[in-house]
């Protein structure tokens, strides 16, 4: 079995390398974990927030680990071309180059535990429109849970090389729950964004999902309340999580809008327009922006 050591040392030389081409003043970037119950929008708002971070100028990778894997046709890559992506968790040469074993191949297997996998953004992520970058991982089953198949030994490598990626935002999609935060899936993220809609059941996840996210240690964590009708559905939101909104470095409404309906999966024809909902997205993005991860910067949240 190969030395960690070397592996970590590679690991950390491409780290130099990225810092080396940082643009002034962007420093280690921003990473964000994007969570919650299944159908509350996390794609869609993941993606719209991937191209307004792009517009402004900033190296962007959106990484899909839902494994509904819906985030390439949101955030506009063809459909043909999305169709034809495979998830990391599914590429079993690039697991067995990396790790030494190939998935299926039965027990006993020699894995490398710290492979090499600085080579995976440039060989395996999308260019999508705008400027955004994206890599589709899958999904990490049972990760941190004894669990040293050659896949998920793969896909926390690389969840591990993204937070040494400096000078870029980089917002991941997960898959719907609160599971993931459970493992080591959203350790390093220095920003979490729980979205929730006017629902018992989403509001449950979410209220769930802030306590795991500060016990991660994650400094800034968002509610996100979608699909706003009225003030009622915000008070209804505030009331089922009680107690539970102490946990949060801050709230951001984004109202109901139909025009969501009629361009999805490609999210990019509503940041032409002019609309509440986009209004209040350019505001969520302005706080993750000027925060950093640091709680003790901030505008004031959108409303």
């Amino acid at each position: 079995m190969a030395d960690p050591r070397t592996d970590r040392e590679k690991m950390a030389g491409a780290a130099r390398k990225l810092r080396e081409h940082t643009r002034p003043g962007e420093g280690r970037g921003f990473r964000t974990v994007i969570t919650g119950k299944g159908g509350v929008g996390k794609t869609t708002i993941t993606a719209l927030l991937a191209h307004l971070f792009a517009e402004k100028g900033f190296t962007t990778l959106a990484v899909d680990e839902d494994p509904q894997m819906n985030l390439p046709y949101a955030v506009g890559i063809p459909r043909e071309e999305s169709d034809r992506i495979v998830p990391l968790a599914k590429n079993f040469d690039y697991v067995e180059e990396k790790t030494g074993a190939r998935p299926g191949a039965g027990w006993g297997l020699m894995l490398k535990l710290n492979p090499d996998v600085s080579d995976v953004v440039t060989r395996f992520g999308a260019k999508g429109p705008g400027g955004v970058n994206l890599l589709v991982m899958g999904t990490v089953e049972q990760a941190a849970g004894g669990c040293l198949c050659p896949e998920n030994t793969l896909l926390e490598a690389v969840i591990r090389y993204i937070n040494l990626r400096e000078g870029e935002v980089i917002l991941m999609d997960t898959p719907a729950g609160v599971e993931h935060f459970g493992r080591t899936i959203a350790r390093g993220f220095d920003q979490a964004l729980l979205i929730t809609d006017p629902t018992f059941n989403a509001v449950q996840v979410v209220r769930h999902a802030a306590q795991l996210a500060k016990d991660l240690g994650i400094r800034s964590v968002y509610l996100v309340i979608n699909r706003i009708r009225s003030e009622n559905d915000v008070r209804k939101v505030q009331e089922l999580m009680g107690d539970s909104m102490d946990l949060f470095s801050g709230q951001f409404y984004l109202p109901y809008d139909e025009s969501l309906i009629a361009c999805e999966p490609d999210v990019r024809p509503l940041l032409a327009g002019v609309s509440p909902f986009i209004n209040s997205l350019r505001a969520l993005q302005a706080r993750l922006e000027h925060s950093g991860g640091d709680p003790e910067k901030l505008p004031e949240e959108g409303k």
